[in-house]
């Protein structure tokens, strides 16, 4: 066993063995596993907000719901049970409500408790984790290990883009993050701005009460119709029990997610002509190839998802039309744009996209020294160089958020288990030179709130493990069945750790 430190040295007592922060998908997720794979070690899962669900909770616009099949975007323990394989919101809250109950995970749950800062002691090899409650309180606890399940985005602030005039608008301005609870749109004119997955769920939705809703799209984008329900899942439910038939319908929805990215990247052309075909079929004699003609190939962004054809149903029920310009300003009466044309609008939702995070924006520091994630490299998609007893969900970009976060989960199960095993307290990606990298811009995708995070992004570089995959079926293989001591990853004890794990900065010099 590669072992740094002296096993004499005595790591200080902590109040839990892992604190996980965020009580979402992958949170949760976290906590079930710890339950199902380390039943000896402790853990907290602390969460900001008021109730549990993350993602799920936080949304509160019309129409919410997965964007990913339930049946991938679940849990690889819990099976769905819902008729309906693309689920709103509800629903997949009561599915996170049932697992935490029915796992005994909600009596380790802290709400209200916002993380504001994360400070590893090598000499005491652990965690000491600065909490705020709601009136501003400030209180402190203590682990062996921080799990950050706190998501890609910033729950504070949303990205606005900038609209000249805006402060001329007469009506209301909403951006989908901050959904008023007491918004009144019925028989009103409603514009939404983008054309991404919240502004193709938003607008059909509200044109059930709306008197009309306008997407306004400066860019279209590639959007793939399915069945809100799984026909094949729901018959397997049918004929054979419960988590064999759910293991199945993963299995194939995964299968078929990857071959549907490997296709659109090796012949997007292809991709493309499929999709059209699909979007002309919805749409009938109401296709515009204007506004269904991204100029990016499918997959060079996400793929939206339209459940049922619902959005396509309401622009044929005339309660949906979609126009492709751009914005010259606002004015009091709506958004006049560079044609000249002018939307009335007496509601205007600004569907302009989210501004990622890293780390829930906690300021985390090493033996007192703030640690700049842009200079770490991400290792196994889960955990940084040179940073010990930290590990981070970001999910896939091309797959279901969940598939990461079950295999992250699971691996760094096994990296505690083999710290128990072997008696030590600290295990720490070691980094030496990363001069020797090559280095390779995996967030790939064109999408906005990509390319405006790229400069705060952790690295990533051609090959394993110093890498954030985009390959779920390999990640899988290799976070299962991979050694754990690969010689990187190194284990060790209190007090000497910090001498055998210099940051990028001292490496260079």
């Amino acid at each position: 066993m590669t072992s740094e430190g002296s096993p004499g040295a005595q790591a200080a007592p902590v109040d839990q063995d892992v604190l996980i922060v965020g009580a979402g998908l992958s949170g949760i997720g976290m906590a079930a596993h710890l339950r199902l794979n380390c039943p000896d070690r402790s853990f907290t899962l602390v969460e900001r907000r008021a109730n549990l669900g993350g993602t799920w909770d936080l949304f509160r616009y019309p129409g919410i719901r997965s964007d990913s099949d339930m049946h991938t975007l679940g849990f690889v323990f819990e099976p769905w049970k819902h008729e309906k394989s693309i689920a709103d919101a509800p629903a997949i809250l009561e599915y996170l409500n049932r697992i935490v109950d029915e796992r005994g995970i909600r009596q380790h749950i802290r709400l209200g408790r916002k993380v504001v800062g994360a400070d590893w002691d090598s000499a005491a090899a652990r965690w000491t984790v600065t909490m705020e409650d709601e009136s501003g309180a400030r209180t402190t606890t203590t682990a062996r290990w921080l799990y950050l399940g706190s998501g890609y985005y910033d729950y504070d602030e949303p990205y606005q883009a900038y609209f000249a005039g805006r402060e001329d608008f007469a009506g209301q301005i909403v951006h989908p993050q901050f959904w008023p609870r007491d918004l009144d749109y019925k028989g009103k004119k409603v514009v939404v701005i983008g054309s991404g997955a919240t502004a193709v769920t938003i607008v059909p939705a509200m044109a059930k009460d709306a008197a009309h809703v306008t997407m306004l799209q400066r860019t279209p984008t590639w959007y793939a119709v399915r069945p809100a329900k799984d026909g094949i899942a729901n018959f397997l439910r049918k004929i054979l029990p419960e988590k064999l038939a759910y293991r199945i319908t993963r299995f194939k929805n995964i299968r078929f997610q990857d071959i549907v990215f490997r296709r659109a990247r090796e012949n997007p052309g292809k991709i493309a002509d499929y999709l059209t075909k699909r979007i002309k079929k919805a749409l009938g004699d109401r296709y515009d190839p204007v506004a269904f003609t991204p100029p990016y190939d499918p997959w060079d962004q996400r793929l939206c998802l339209v459940p049922d054809a619902d959005f396509f149903e309401a622009m044929k029920a005339d309660k949906v039309s979609v126009v492709t310009d751009h914005i010259d300003r606002f004015d009091q009466t709506g958004i006049l744009l560079k044609s000249g044309e002018h939307l009335d609008a007496d509601i205007i939702v600004t569907a302009t996209g989210l501004k990622l995070a890293i780390a829930g924006k906690i300021p985390v520091r090493i033996d007192g020294a703030p640690v700049d994630w842009s200079e770490h490299y991400y290792y196994k998609a889960c955990m940084f160089s040179n940073v010990p007893n930290l590990s981070a969900v970001f999910g896939y970009l091309n797959a279901s958020w969940t598939l990461r976060a079950d295999i992250v989960s699971e691996y760094v199960c096994r990296v505690l288990n083999h710290m128990r095993d072997g008696g030590t307290d600290v295990a720490t990606p070691v980094l030496n030179d990363p001069s020797s990298l090559e280095e390779e811009n995996v967030f790939d995708f064109s999408s906005g709130y990509i390319q405006r995070s790229l400069h705060i992004m952790p690295k990533s570089t051609a090959a394993m493990p110093w890498r954030l995959s985009q390959n779920y079926m390999q990640d899988r293989i290799d976070m299962r069945t991979g050694a754990v001591e690969d010689g990187i990853l190194r284990f060790g004890h209190a007090a000497a750790v910090s001498n055998s794990t210099p940051t990028e900065l001292e490496a260079a010099e």
